[in-house]
């Protein structure tokens, strides 16, 4: 308490926004790192304070994704602590099953974050040692006051719109982000270019085909393919069984040979590998491999056709850096997300200016002063889960300690006021 009577006493404090101690620690995000890291402090029975922007917990599911999106890894990898999925769900849940799951994890945690609260700034008081986050809510400033910060926005806050030469300016046709996309049928019998050629990309360019829309996707650099299953078994859930007992560069090996006998030689496709493995590629750079669900046999048949970089857009078609030019009719861009903690976390040691944390993994997810981070490990749910138990662990450690301290204080003055009187 008397740092917060520090703070209080300081000219700055003095404001008109409504401030609001929190006895622990701000959560800012609900997706499933907030909602992981919520529920492992609810266990550890320190209270906690969830600010959204959103109006719902998992956002980025809920209304950023398509419609035929399942989970790429089986769900033993994508479950968060303390509950599984249901057992009658799919190896692969649906994006309805998750979003259902996640409903469900929150309500039985009684995780109740402060939703369409959006934060505008945090900051570190050096002069009371808490953090101050401000946030507006309908119109209304708020400050939360509190000791811990954990930053839970994720890697894929914000959608990336690349700078592309007459894109903007000339082209004419409908142009989207595939965080808008839902589905093929609207471009039905349409001539639509795909920028990008990761998971999102493969995966939307087999839902245009689907729907019979004349599909091309832009492939500017390697990329590696590799099958959802070899015989029956996930590949990410064989990779991380064989590096249990194996040097990467061997896994990444193995796994390369089990993908040619899978799906032959994809350079003929204008598909070229990246000169590292996988797995490695992963690690080093976080950039995932595209699990293939059906992409390449649209790719190997021609209803998908691979093109390579893009040189200019004009009215009605792209040219292509190989001199092609192909009428279209409207570009969606799987061109990824990134994180926005640098527009509003106004601290410069612990995380980077890309917003990820500078320490690599596995010291990604605490920096100093009680900041702590959630999800930005680049290893996916299970790397999310991880976070949260070391934070909600970390958190929970002083604060027992510290209640404990409170209860021997009460204790002895109680023993005091007997013995004097």
């Amino acid at each position: 308490m008397e740092n917060i009577f520090s703070l209080m006493a300081s000219e700055e404090y003095l404001s008109e926004c409504r401030c609001i101690w929190v006895n622990g620690p701000v959560i800012v995000g609900a997706g499933p790192s907030g909602l992981a890291t919520a529920a492992c402090l609810r266990d550890q029975g320190v209270p906690f304070v969830v600010v959204e922007r959103s109006d719902c917990i998992a956002s980025l599911w809920q209304k950023r994704t398509y419609d035929r999106l399942k989970l790429h890894l089986p769900k033993k990898f994508c479950q968060l602590p303390k509950m599984p999925f249901p057992d009658h769900y799919p190896e692969y849940p649906t994006k309805r099953q998750f979003i259902d799951y996640l409903e469900s994890y929150a309500s039985h945690f009684k995780i109740k974050p402060e939703f369409n609260n959006s934060v505008e700034s945090a900051r570190f008081d050096e002069t009371s040692g808490l953090w101050r986050v401000r946030t507006t809510s309908a119109g209304e400033e708020m400050e939360y006051i509190c000791r811990w910060l954990v930053v839970a926005t994720g890697e894929n806050a914000e959608q990336v719109v690349p700078e592309i030469n007459g894109l903007k300016t000339e082209f004419n046709g409908e142009v989207i982000h595939a965080c808008e996309y839902k589905s093929g049928e609207k471009f039905r019998g349409k001539r639509v270019l795909v920028v990008g050629c990761g998971n999102s990309g493969m995966e939307v360019s087999l839902d245009l085909a689907n729907h019979n829309a004349i599909t091309s996707m832009v492939v500017r650099s390697s990329v590696h393919v590799l099958p959802r299953e070899v015989m029956g078994k996930s590949t990410f859930g064989i990779s991380v069984m064989l590096m249990k007992w194996l040097p990467l560069w061997l896994v990444d090996k193995l796994i390369l040979l089990l993908s040619w006998l899978v799906l032959g030689s994809l350079s003929n496709y204008g598909l070229k590998r990246p000169n590292i493995g996988p797995m490695e590629l992963k690690i080093k750079t976080g950039k995932t491999p595209v699990l293939d669900i059906g992409a390449l046999e649209k790719i190997k048949s021609g209803d998908v056709e691979i093109v390579p970089a893009i040189k200019r857009f004009s009215r009605s078609h792209v040219e292509l850096v190989d001199g092609q030019k192909l009428d279209i009719d409207a570009v969606v861009l799987a061109t990824g997300y990134r994180s926005n903690v640098p527009s509003w976390l106004h601290e410069c040691e612990f995380f980077s200016k890309n917003g990820f944390p500078k320490s690599p993994f596995p010291n990604a997810w605490k920096g100093k002063s009680g900041l702590y981070a959630a999800g930005f490990t680049r290893k996916g749910l299970a790397g999310a889960s991880a976070d949260a138990v070391n934070i909600a662990q970390d958190i929970g450690n002083v604060w027992r300690e510290e209640t404990e301290r409170q209860k021997m204080r009460r204790n002895v003055g109680h023993r005091r006021c007997i013995s004097v009187a």
